[in-house]
C-alpha cells in the first residue's frame, strides 16, 4: 500500500510568491503521497487567506494566528476566523528572540491571548518558538497548555524535547532534520515516541536536503519523514501512519 502523508505546516500563499502556484503545490504534493496540508497565517490578514486557499483546495485545511513578528500590529480580527470550518488550529504564534521584530512584551502578551483562544475555542495550538525556550514554558504553564499543543518547526535538543514532551505536546519537524549541522535536532527526533510526532515542511522555507536553498514545497515533505525514520529507527511506513494518525487526531482531520 502506498505511503499516505500530511504536511502539517506549510505556508501556501508564499509558496505561490515564491515558487509553484497553490494548485501546483497541491497537485504535486498529492503526486508524492502527500494527500493533506495545512496552510498557516501569520497575521490577521494572511490567516483570511489561508482560510480561503484551504476552502478551494479539497484536502487542505488552515489555521488562523498572529506570528510573534506581527505581534505588534496587533491581532483584533482573528477571534472571527475561527469558527470557519476550514480553521483547525490558532497558530503560529508564540515568541521569537532572534529577530525581535516586535517587542518582546508584546509578542509574550500576543502569545497568551491565542493560547486563551485556543482554549476558548477548543483547536489546537501551533506554537513558534526560537530563542525564547524558558519564556515559552513560562506563558504556557501560566495560562495552561491546550490538550493538542504542536511544537512547530522543532529546532531544539533532547533537553527542550523532553520539556515538550512533558508538557504534552507534539513535536513537528520540519526539514531542518535533514541538515548536516543540525545533529541535536535528529537527537530529539530519536527520543520523541510516535505518537508525538509530526512532520511538516514550512514552505516555501527550510527545504530539505537534497533540494536546500531552493523554495520548499508541500511535496518535500516525504524527505523530512525519510530523515525521521533514520533517526529514529523506525520504518519509513512506521513514521508515514504515526504521522498521519497524531495529524488526524491533533488537527481533527477526516481520513
Amino acid at each position: 500500500m502506498a505511503l499516505r502523508w500530511t504536511d502539517d505546516h506549510c505556508h501556501l500563499d508564499l509558496t505561490a510568491e515564491r515558487g509553484p502556484s497553490a494548485d501546483e503545490a497541491v497537485a504535486a504534493a498529492r503526486a508524492a503521497g502527500v494527500e493533506r496540508l495545512i496552510t498557516v497565517g501569520t497575521d490577521v490578514a494572511s490567516s483570511r487567506v489561508a482560510v480561503e486557499v484551504a476552502r478551494t483546495h479539497e484536502g487542505v485545511w488552515a489555521t488562523a494566528g498572529v506570528h510573534p513578528h506581527d505581534a505588534k500590529d496587533g491581532w483584533e480580527g482573528l477571534e472571527a476566523l475561527l469558527v470557519e470550518p476550514e480553521v483547525v488550529a490558532v497558530g503560529e504564534c508564540g515568541l521569537d528572540y532572534h529577530y525581535d521584530h516586535s517587542p518582546r512584551a508584546v509578542q509574550r502578551e500576543s502569545f497568551a491571548a491565542q493560547i486563551a483562544l485556543a482554549h476558548a475555542h477548543d483547536l489546537a495550538l501551533v506554537v513558534h518558538t526560537r530563542e525564547a525556550w524558558d519564556d515559552t514554558f513560562e506563558i504556557l504553564a501560566a495560562e495552561g497548555v491546550p490538550e493538542r499543543t504542536v511544537i512547530h518547526c522543532f529546532t531544539g535538543g533532547p533537553v527542550e524535547a523532553r520539556r515538550c514532551l512533558d508538557l504534552g505536546a507534539h513535536l513537528s519537524f520540519s526539514g531542518i532534520v535533514t541538515f548536516k549541522g543540525a545533529p541535536e535536532v535528529r537527537e530529539a527526533a530519536a527520543l520523541c515516541p510516535l505518537d508525538r510526532l509530526l512532520v511538516e515542511t514550512d514552505s516555501p522555507f527550510l527545504a530539505p536536503t537534497p533540494h536546500r536553498g531552493r523554495p520548499n514545497q508541500p511535496a518535500y515533505v516525504t524527505l523530512v519523514g525519510e530523515a525521521l525514520a533514520d533517526a529514529t529507527g523506525a520504518g519509513l511506513g512506521e513514521v508515514a501512519e504515526a504521522t498521519w494518525a497524531n495529524a488526524s487526531r491533533v488537527y481533527r482531520l477526516p481520513g
